[in-house]
């Protein structure tokens, strides 16, 4: 005698199981403008990236007794506190940067007060710049602001920088012809074959090139070349991916140039490549010849600041989290 078993269904709801467990989460997309535009934000859950938020804060500090620059020698900035918030910046800012090396990192500890480590004369510019962030780039960093902890996350460099490409040049002139930088995919460009290094062009300076691709008039000389068009697009890729959204996060698909049917975000797009510019040009590119010279970029230039420094593919870095509160002292100069 024998049994007959008829496996088949089962089988068949083992795989439809197995396959929903693999199934990709949708993505979610919100319209933002008009519609037929494609002004929609698209949110990609795969794509997403784990947000810790900022570290707690430490326990706040009197503003009472002697100031830090009466105290200490050689306090350049920050000598507004008071002794013991000048101390718990200094540790917040050891957690935010060099959490494993901490206060050696930047300080000889036979002489604190010494200028010989190369990195001490780094953070006092990027402390000065923090509080120019805060201060005069509101339109970019909102009310939040910034601390060490938005570029840094415990690391002693920012994982995100970015040095002029060395190989530019050479990429130029080829048996194919002049390739100006091309058809080298790079992530930085989304793999395109978009020129790799718009950075250098758009965002090392304040009178950098305006990034315009819309004649504003009929004529060829109101717009710009196919060349400078296709480096802004490579700009626009790099901002887009660093900040994980969509071209119509900012722009209406019906009119790119028009400013009147944008989204509001496109406003403060525009005034980070703007603080970018400004950044790079005042306090990152004049530390070149502060750093040693492995620090240095191939061509030996300084390391410099770009959207995925700060953003690491979140439309607000870290969540939008407050930077600045617990920290007054980094919200602006004194």
């Amino acid at each position: 005698m024998s049994t007959k078993c008829n496996i088949g269904p089962l089988l068949t709801l083992t795989a439809a199981a197995l396959l929903s467990a693999c199934e990709r989460p949708p993505i979610e997309a919100t319209q933002t403008g008009y519609r037929g535009t494609g002004m929609a934000h698209i949110v990609n859950p795969r794509a997403q990236v784990a947000d810790d938020g900022y570290p707690a804060s430490l326990p706040a500090m009197p503003d009472s007794g002697p100031r830090a620059g009466d105290v200490y020698q050689n306090v350049q900035v920050l000598g507004d506190l008071s002794v013991a918030q000048f101390t718990r910046l200094m540790t917040a800012m050891t957690a935010w940067v060099s959490p494993e090396a901490g206060c050696n990192y930047c300080h000889n500890p036979q002489n604190l007060a010494s200028d010989d480590v190369y990195t001490k004369v780094v953070s006092r510019r990027m402390i000065e710049m923090t509080r120019d962030i805060n201060e005069d780039w509101s339109s970019h960093v909102g009310a939040a602001g910034v601390n060490c902890y938005t570029c840094h996350r415990g690391n002693n460099v920012p994982e995100y920088i970015w040095f002029a490409d060395a190989n530019v040049q050479s990429r130029m002139a080829t048996h194919a012809g002049n390739l100006r930088g091309q058809n080298q995919p790079v992530r930085a460009v989304g793999y395109s074959s978009l020129p790799v290094d718009s950075f250098s062009t758009y965002l090392t300076a304040t009178d950098a090139p305006r990034a315009r691709i819309i004649p504003t008039t009929v004529y060829a000389d109101g717009g710009a070349t196919i060349q400078e068009t296709e480096a802004v697009y490579g700009l626009m890729m790099h901002v887009s991916e660093s900040v994980g959204v969509n071209c119509t996060f900012c722009h209406n698909t019906a009119s790119f140039q028009n400013w009147d049917n944008s989204n509001p975000a496109r406003r403060s797009a525009w005034f980070g490549v703007e603080m970018l510019r400004a950044l790079n040009e005042s306090y990152l590119t004049p530390l070149q010849g502060t750093y040693p010279e492995h620090r240095l970029g191939p061509t030996g230039d300084a390391p410099k600041a770009y959207c995925l420094t700060c953003h690491q593919g979140q439309s607000k870095p870290l969540g939008g989290g407050d930077a600045v509160s617990a920290y007054p002292s980094l919200a602006g100069r004194p």
